[in-house]
Formats: structure tokens, sequence, C-alpha cells
């Protein structure tokens, strides 16, 4: 007898769920197009999330609205990480917010879903840097580094591939350039209502990683959403003392006690299904 959960289990093999992946990946693209239009010099990074996120649930709420229980809107807040803040940078209006400078590499990160079916979509950019005047030196170098290795590991994405194929190609890519990728850094297979799937590809792992890190296979009808991070420096991170802004819920269940917690839980739940974002 197959599992219920096997059976339960959405995935592109139903038409109606390649429908509904292409619907969020047209929204996120649509909003990177804006998004980049906004980082310019003397740009907030708060207004710059605040847009974008606006856009992303003004996009979502015009798409399968006969579906009243059907529920869409943000799967990753939009987050502009600059210069050597690796990633997830996404200020509330009480924290401090960064204000864009020509020349900051700026790298941008934003997702959408429809009915839990995910679309996330990230970019680099150089403040002020045009055909006109075109970037040069480490930061140039790094952008098409970062680049490359994507294309590289999109194609080699494919059922029967191994991940560590790709970890091994990005670090490739990387070395080309006289960059690193981010050690560490995974990259998730993509399941309803789930960003971050059991399957994952690690880039640059330590000693220790590379002995945890599970080794698979891709499957067809499998989803995943490549990230991939690169360095001019040494692929190391460092905590920051910045607040965090972004919260994922776990699957812990316990009772609320409180009216005031069960109000609020239930009105995070209602508007960001698989991610709390808390820039109000």
């Amino acid at each position: 007898m197959a599992d219920e959960k096997e059976i339960q289990e959405k995935t592109i093999a139903e038409d109606i769920v390649v429908t509904k992946y292409k619907s969020a990946g047209e929204i996120v693209n649509k909003t990177l197009k804006a998004v980049i239009g906004f980082c310019v010099a003397d740009a907030s990074v708060r207004d710059i999330c605040t847009k974008s996120d606006n856009l992303i649930l003004e996009e979502t709420n015009k798409v399968f609205k006969k579906e009243k229980d059907l529920k869409k809107g943000i799967a990753f807040p939009t987050c502009i990480s600059v210069n050597n803040c690796v990633c997830h940078f996404s200020p509330t209006k009480n924290d401090p917010d960064y204000v864009l400078k020509t020349g900051d590499v700026v790298k941008i990160d934003l997702g959408a879903h429809i009915d839990g079916f995910i679309a996330v979509v990230a970019h680099t950019l150089i403040v002020g840097a045009s055909a006109d005047n075109k970037a040069t030196g480490k930061k140039a170098d790094v952008v098409l580094a970062a680049y490359n290795a994507v294309q590289t590991a999109l194609r080699l994405l494919k059922s029967g591939n191994s991940n560590y194929l790709v970890t091994e190609a990005v670090q490739k890519v990387a070395e080309t350039y006289k960059c690193k990728p981010i050690e560490g850094m995974l990259s998730h297979q993509l399941k309803q209502f789930k960003i971050d799937g059991e399957k994952t590809i690690i880039q640059n792992p330590s000693e220790a990683q590379r002995k945890e890190h599970e080794k698979c296979n891709f499957e067809t009808h499998e989803v995943y959403a490549i990230d991939v991070i690169i360095s001019s420096g040494e692929g190391v991170g460092r905590e920051k003392d910045t607040k965090v802004a972004i919260y994922k819920k776990t699957d812990e269940n316990y009772q609320l006690k409180l009216k005031a917690s069960r109000s609020f839980y239930a009105e995070v739940s209602f508007y960001l299904i698989l991610v709390f974002y808390n820039r109000l």
C-alpha cells in the first residue's frame, strides 16, 4: 500500500500545478524588474523592500480569484543585501535603514506562492553601473562568477544527476574568476507550502559539512530553488549584530492559552502562510 503522504503530494506532473508555478514565476519576475529600477543611489532599502512586498501582494491578489479558499501571497519577503552582507537583510520600521550608494553591490531576493507552489527569484546588480559605465575589478568578477555558476547549476539540474555534481561545478566556476562560493549555503527542493524541502545542494562545504550533508540524486518532477552566492573574499560568512526580521514557522504544535496570542497567530497564518515577516 502506498504511503498516504505520497498519494496526497502534488507535483508538476499535474498541469494545474505547473500553471500555478508559472503564475507565481511571472509575478516574481515582474516584481524583480520593478525592484531593479528602485535600486538607485540614495534609495532606502526599507522603502524598496516595502514597495516590493506590496507589489507581490497586489499581483497575487489578481489571480485565481474564483478559488476563495486558495492561499497565495509572499513566499519569501523581499531582501536587499548590500556588499558584504550575504543575505536576508530586510529592515523593519524600527531597525536601522540603509541608503544605497553608487558602486554598492546589491543582492535582491524575493518569492511568491500560489496555493503553496513557490517561485523565488534573485538578482545582483551594481548601483550606477550601465552600458556606458561598466563595472570593473572584483565587483565585475563576483557578479559574473555568480551568473555563470547559476547557469551551470541549472544545466546540471537533471533527473539522475547528483547534488554534489552541482556543488563541484559551482566551485570550479567561482575559482575561474578567483572567487569562492559562500561556505555551507544550501539550495533546497521545493514542495507545496514547503520552501526548504529535504533534498539540498550545498556549496563550498567544509570538511565537517561534507561529512554531514546527505548525498542525493535529482528525480523527475522535483522542483528546486537554486541559491548561488559568491564572494570575492574567503567565502566564510560571519554573523552580524543586525536584528532578525524574517522568521519561519516551525512544525511544532502547542496550545496557545491567551486569546491575544491565538488572534495574533491566526492573523499571521492567514496573511503569510510560509514566512512570518514583520515590517509593520
